[in-house]
C-alpha cells in the first residue's frame, strides 16, 4: 500500500477505455450527518446519464448501502445503471437481481444498537437489507461503547464488522467491494477495459485492490487522501465536487482539459 499524502491526482484521459465504479456516500455526495437526508439533485443524475453514454454503459455503482436506498437517493437513473449494494451482497444489471435471505439476527442487532443510540443523544441507526450501522458523528464520545458493542454481537451472532467514517457495521459475510469488481469485469462488455475506482473509505479499499490487480486504478477521495493511512488507492482527489468536477469534464469531452483536473 502507498501513502496517500504523495498519490497524484487523475488525468481526464484515464478514462478512455474504462469502466469506471463509483461509490456514493463520500465519493459522488457530500456525507450528510442523517444518511436518510442523503439525495442526487437533477444536475447529478444527469451526470450519470452523460457519462455512462460516454463510456458506452461501461459506469456501475458501488455501495454499502442497500439496493433500496441507493434507488431513492440516485432516482430513475439508478434502473439503467448496474448497481451493486450491501458491500457486493446484492446487485442488480438490466433487471436481473442476486441477493442472499436476510438473516432474523440482524432485528436483534438493530433493537440493541438502538438501545445504545437512545443513551446518546444525536446518534442515528440505519437499517440495511443485510446489515445495520451505528452512527456517531453527532455523538464522537458513543463511538468506544458502539465499537465494543459490535464486537460482541459479531461474536454472538456470527456477523462481519465493517468500519466507516464514524460509523460502525455489522453485516452477513461474504461480500466486499472487491467482490463486485470483479464479477463486473468478468462480463464481456468490460474484459479487456481499464477498472477505474473512486471510493473515500475503508470499506472502498478492497475496490481499490481488486481494480489494480485488474491493472487499473483506485481514485481515493477526501480527507483519507490527506491523513497519512496507508491506501490501495494510486491516484486521489480531495472532494465530491471535485469528483463531480471530473466527471462532468470527462462526460463533456474537454478535450482541451484533458491533463487538467477541475478543482
Amino acid at each position: 500500500m502507498t501513502k496517500p499524502a504523495v498519490l497524484p491526482a487523475p488525468q481526464i484521459g484515464l478514462l478512455d477505455g474504462a469502466t469506471v465504479f463509483l461509490d456514493i456516500d463520500g465519493t459522488l455526495l457530500d456525507l450528510d450527518d442523517d444518511p436518510e437526508a442523503v439525495r442526487a439533485d437533477g444536475e447529478v443524475r444527469a451526470l450519470l446519464q452523460d457519462l455512462a453514454q460516454r463510456l458506452d454503459g461501461r459506469l456501475a455503482m458501488v455501495s454499502g448501502r442497500s439496493l433500496e436506498q441507493i434507488d431513492r437517493i440516485l432516482g430513475p437513473v439508478a434502473q439503467v445503471l448496474p448497481v451493486t449494494g450491501s458491500h457486493g451482497l446484492e446487485y442488480r444489471w438490466n433487471e436481473v437481481w442476486a441477493r442472499p435471505e436476510r438473516p432474523p439476527v440482524l432485528e436483534d442487532v438493530a433493537r440493541d444498537f438502538h438501545t445504545l443510540a437512545r443513551t446518546w443523544p444525536g446518534c442515528l441507526v440505519e437499517e440495511k437489507s443485510f446489515g445495520v450501522g451505528f452512527h456517531w458523528r453527532r455523538a464522537p464520545e458513543a463511538r468506544q461503547p458502539a465499537e465494543a458493542l459490535a464486537v460482541h454481537l459479531a461474536e454472538v451472532h456470527a456477523l462481519k464488522i465493517q468500519h466507516g467514517k464514524d460509523l460502525v457495521e455489522l453485516r452477513l459475510p461474504g461480500g466486499d467491494k472487491g467482490q463486485a469488481v470483479r464479477r463486473m469485469m468478468a462480463r464481456k462488455e468490460m474484459i479487456g477495459t481499464c477498472p477505474v475506482f473512486f471510493g473515500d473509505d475503508l470499506t472502498d479499499e478492497a475496490g481499490f485492490a481488486a481494480a489494480r490487480a485488474l491493472s487499473g486504478h483506485g481514485v481515493l477521495v477526501g480527507s483519507r487522501a490527506l491523513d497519512g493511512s496507508s491506501t490501495a488507492a494510486t491516484l486521489s482527489l480531495p472532494s465530491p465536487s471535485a469528483v463531480r468536477a471530473f466527471l462532468r469534464a470527462y462526460a463533456d469531452g474537454r478535450e482541451n482539459d484533458r491533463n487538467e483536473v477541475p478543482a
